[in-house]
């Protein structure tokens, strides 16, 4: 499988190449109030209005670094709601220092041992010759109060 690597303050985090749509260099988004604070706003994509979350507020409550490394990572972002599938869509990620691609077999990674409930999306690690990565599982990102916050449900009218 094909990763695109990335660091938070020196620990390396992997996200699936599969799930990637689009790589860009980073652009200020529109602001959303009321948002949590790692949920960094909104951009345009294609016409289309795609939330944006900051890994760095989320992972360790700090705003990304601008860094010419730092990038807008689109992703695809799927879900089911009350055991029906959704559409799939579209979210943003902004990450630091996403400087290379690593080919690495899913056998390779391993369990954690961690609990993290609050951080579900915080995946299994692999060690390679620089140390471990761990695996980043953008489905497992937003909660359903987010999920509710970015991508809302159209009222139904009963008459």
């Amino acid at each position: 499988m094909l990763f695109l690597l990335f660091e938070l303050d020196g620990d390396r985090y992997a996200l699936d190449a599969a799930d990637i749509v689009e790589v860009q260099a980073l652009t200020a988004a529109k602001a959303i109030p009321g948002a949590p604070a790692w949920v960094a706003g909104l951009m345009e994509r294609h016409g289309e209005p795609v939330p944006v979350i900051d890994l760095a507020q989320l992972a360790l409550g700090r705003p990304s670094q601008q860094w010419r490394s730092t990038r807008l990572v689109f992703v695809r972002y799927g879900d089911t709601h009350d055991g029906r599938d959704a559409p799939e869509r579209v979210i943003g990620l902004i990450v630091e220092r996403a400087t290379q691609t690593r080919r690495i077999e899913r056998e390779r990674f391993a369990d954690s041992g961690i609990a993290t409930p609050h951080a579900r999306w915080l995946g299994p690690v692999v060690s390679d010759e620089f140390g471990m990565i761990q695996w980043i599982d953008v489905q497992q990102m937003l909660d359903d109060d987010v999920k509710t916050l970015l991508f809302p449900q159209p009222e139904s009218h009963t008459t």
